[in-house]
């Protein structure tokens, strides 16, 4: 079933722009002119997504958003306007916006925002992205483990909390195996209902069901040649497990409907933030089909555990949404520095993203501080860290210090930031101290 966005937009040519380009990628979409035409819409039928101008004729974007939050209707929303209105930005963000998009709207971006706010079904990759490659000890295990199995021919099993960056690692053992010029296919199983499952994951042919016009792919189809990631793998439910294990064992499949038997020609790679064995063991999860996915398994680390990185992938965010926003910064402060390592990241880099990008939009100095990032302490200072927030004599500094640099993963410049001192005191405190 195709996810259904609405477009409350004024400006007829750019909403018939962004609704033909949207449409073109799989996805159901109305359109309405201003507020009261677009809260209609919304009471007729349920929408997936709100993409919505901040200025309109009659209304805006702004209060339909907090007339949905009103009326407790969780539906994920986009404002869009232009660059100069900063202030409709902040509106949007403190209102509960998801996203904010600037005029006049990037395509890319537009389906980058769509892709991530709706989790789809589907995704394919973006060529020519910039990554950011994390750098703790962790982190590079990672790395080294898909790099390692990406051009054998066996199945991956991604294990992670949520955030983790589980996809990002499928794609790097797509990109350097020998499918790499082929299709890699993302699929989110929590949205594969029982109904759809055999459809979704085989394809159909024509009059196969009621509303089957043509003869469509399923997602093993799109994946011919290339790899099929299977993200949220736990959440899959027990007969779909059923097809999925047949079809890891026999190599074919015959879409809904149809007459003729197909080779599965995918890779499979799987990822999930569940306990399987605890699935196993509660009748849940399938333990023969555990073992075919699971033919090579790689663990990602929470960010907490990967110290090293969290001030060089914030960094790396800041500058990304400082371009993306055209919201010049320069840093943090050291405030903010300290607090991005003190706070947990339950949320891990998915959270650090979404947070970073708030604090650009909010920022009103080119150092982005703890106001704006609006981390919670929750208790976790300097000082319950081991680090004195003032040294006094050789034992407190030589204790910080040693804190400092282990925080940051031996980094002296950000340890440097978290002690409040120059990079040059430090270095002369580490001699004095005999710390290395």
């Amino acid at each position: 079933m195709k996810k259904k966005i609405l477009i409350v937009e004024d400006n007829i040519a750019l909403s018939q722009r962004l609704r033909d380009r949207l449409e073109r990628c799989g996805y159901a979409v109305e359109t309405a002119i201003d507020e009261p035409s677009a809260r209609r819409l919304i009471r007729k039928s349920g929408f997936d997504l709100v993409l919505a101008d901040v200025r309109l004729p009659k209304g805006d974007g702004l209060s339909l958003l907090e007339w949905l939050n009103g009326g407790h209707r969780h539906v994920p929303f986009v404002v869009m306007t232009g660059y100069a209105n900063y202030p409709d930005a902040v509106r949007a963000v403190k209102s509960g916006a998801d996203d904010y998009l600037p005029k006049p709207v990037d395509p890319e971006r537009l389906l980058d925002t769509v892709r991530e706010l709706l989790r789809p079904s589907l995704s394919l990759p973006q060529g020519g992205k910039t990554l950011f490659r994390l750098g703790s000890p962790a982190a590079r295990e990672v790395e080294r483990m898909a790099t390692l199995v990406a051009p054998v021919e066996v199945s991956v099993l991604i294990l992670g909390a949520n955030g983790t960056g589980k996809e990002s690692v499928a794609r790097r053992i797509h990109e350097e195996s020998d499918r790499r010029l082929m299709p890699f296919v993302a699929v989110n199983c929590s949205v594969i209902s029982k109904e759809l499952a055999p459809s979704l994951l085989f394809g159909h042919a024509k009059g196969s069901f009621t509303g089957a016009e043509k003869d469509t792919e399923g997602y093993f189809g799109m994946a011919e040649g290339g790899t099929l990631f299977l993200d949220e793998i736990g959440t899959l439910g027990y007969e779909a497990q059923s097809m999925l294990l047949r079809v890891l064992q026999e190599g074919t499949y015959t879409p809904v409907g149809g007459n003729r038997e197909r080779r599965a020609d995918v890779r499979i790679v799987a990822a999930t933030n569940e306990d399987l064995a605890q699935g196993i063991r509660e009748n849940r999860f399938r333990e023969d089909l555990y073992h075919r996915l699971a033919e090579f398994e790689i663990h990602l680390p929470a960010l907490r555990e990967c110290r090293a990185d969290i001030l060089p992938l914030a960094g790396f965010f800041r500058e990304r949404f400082s371009s993306e926003l055209r919201k010049p910064t320069e840093g943090f402060t050291p405030e903010a520095e300290e607090r991005l390592l003190s706070y947990p990241w339950p949320g891990n880099i998915r959270e650090m993203q979404n947070r970073v990008r708030r604090a650009v939009l909010l920022a009103e100095s080119p150092l982005v501080g703890t106001e704006e990032l609006d981390l919670p302490d929750g208790g976790t200072s300097s000082l319950a860290s081991g680090i004195y927030p003032h040294p006094k004599g050789d034992a407190e500094w030589k204790s910080s210090i040693e804190k400092a640099l282990a925080l940051c993963g031996g980094h002296r410049g950000h340890a440097a930031a978290l002690l409040h001192v120059s990079e040059a005191t430090l270095y002369r405190k580490m001699k004095k101290y005999g710390v290395k």
